[in-house]
C-alpha cells in the first residue's frame, strides 16, 4: 500500500468530505477519488461508500483508517531514525480540558508553527474521561488531562501520563463575611454544584463532605466555571473553584485544609507513541500554568 493513500484515507475519515480532503492535500477531487480507490483495489477491500451526496468509510475502511495513524507514525518514526536531521511532520491530534488547552498548549502554538511548519494541530475539546478513551482507541495522539489529590484518574496500562502543573481549589460561596472563615461543615445544608461531564469533581466534594461528616445535597452539574460563579451569585448553591482565580465580586473563594484540594494537570499519550517526532516536540514545549515551574519529567512514564 501507498502510505501516502493511506494519508488521504485518514484524512477522508477526521474531514468527512472529498472535497475537504483534495483542499488540505492541495489535490482536485476526481484526484482524491481515483487515489482512494486505488487503494481499495491494493487492499482488496471497499473503503468508501455513498452518503447522500457525499461518502463516508465503509466498516473496512474505517479499520484501515485506524491502522493508518500507527502506520504512517512508524513510517515517520523510521525517517527520522535514518535522518535525525530530517523535520518531523504530521499533524498531532490534542483533545483536553479547555483549562488545559489554554494555559499548556496555546501559548506554544504560534512558536511551534514557526519552528516546525510541518506539524500541524487538530484540537478538540474533552473532559479527561473522553479524552482517555479517545486515545486509548487511537483517537487522539496527545490529551491533556487533570484529577484532583481526593479522586485520583485511572488512564489505563495503555497509556503514558507525565505532570504538567497543579492548583489548589476552595470552596466558592457567596460573600458573606460572617462565614469568611468558616470550615466546609457550615455549607452542609447547602446545595452543591459540580462539574457536568466529569466525575472527579463531585468525587472531591463527596470526599470533602464525609471528612466532615455530612453528606452534600447535589443538584447542579455544570461544565463553565463562570456559570458555576453565576449560579453561586444567583443563590443556587456553592462549589469548588481554583484559588487565585478572578472571581465575580459576590463570590468568594475560601481556602480548605485538612484536606486540601489540588487539581494537576498532565499530559497523557498512548505508550510507546511518545517518540513520534511531531508528538515529541510538543511534549518537550508544553506550557506550565503562569508562574509555575514546568517539570522536565523523562518520557514515558507511569500514571503517578
Amino acid at each position: 500500500m501507498d502510505t501516502r493513500r493511506l494519508q488521504l484515507l485518514l484524512a477522508l475519515s477526521r474531514l468527512g468530505s472529498m472535497r475537504a480532503v483534495a483542499e488540505v492535500h492541495h489535490l482536485t477531487t476526481s484526484t482524491v477519488s481515483q487515489q482512494i480507490a486505488t487503494l481499495a483495489k491494493e487492499t482488496g477491500a471497499a473503503l468508501i461508500e455513498p452518503a447522500g451526496r457525499r461518502v463516508r468509510l465503509t466498516p473496512a475502511g474505517q479499520r484501515l483508517a485506524d491502522h493508518a495513524v500507527t502506520i504512517l507514525a512508524a513510517v515517520e518514526s523510521a525517517r527520522v531514525d535514518l535522518d535525525p536531521d530530517a523535520e518531523p511532520a504530521g499533524t498531532v491530534r490534542v483533545g483536553g480540558f479547555a483549562t488545559g488547552v489554554r494555559v499548556s498548549l496555546l501559548p506554544i502554538v504560534a512558536d511551534l508553527a514557526k519552528r516546525y511548519p510541518k506539524v500541524e494541530f487538530v484540537i478538540s475539546e474533552y473532559e479527561p474521561i473522553e479524552a482517555f478513551k479517545l486515545l486509548s482507541n487511537d483517537d487522539l495522539d496527545l490529551a491533556l488531562t487533570y484529577d484532583y489529590n481526593l479522586a485520583p484518574a485511572s488512564p489505563g496500562p495503555g497509556l503514558e501520563t507525565a505532570p504538567l502543573w497543579s492548583v489548589e481549589w476552595g470552596l466558592a460561596v457567596p460573600v458573606e463575611p460572617t462565614n469568611a472563615s468558616a470550615g466546609i461543615g457550615a455549607y452542609a445544608n447547602q446545595t452543591w454544584i459540580v462539574n457536568s461531564r466529569n466525575t472527579a469533581d463531585e468525587d472531591a466534594v463527596r470526599t470533602l463532605a464525609s471528612l466532615a461528616g455530612f453528606t452534600p445535597h447535589i443538584a447542579h452539574q455544570i461544565d463553565s466555571l463562570d456559570l458555576v460563579e453565576d449560579l453561586i451569585v444567583a443563590g443556587y448553591g456553592v462549589g469548588l473553584l481554583p484559588i487565585g482565580r478572578p472571581t465575580h465580586p459576590a463570590v468568594t473563594v475560601l481556602p480548605l485544609s485538612d484536606p486540601n484540594v489540588v487539581l494537576t494537570a498532565y499530559a497523557a499519550t498512548r505508550r510507546g507513541r511518545s517518540t513520534w517526532p511531531p508528538l515529541r516536540v510538543v511534549l518537550d514545549h508544553l506550557s506550565p500554568a503562569p508562574g509555575e515551574p514546568l517539570p522536565r519529567p523523562d518520557w514515558p512514564r507511569p500514571f503517578a
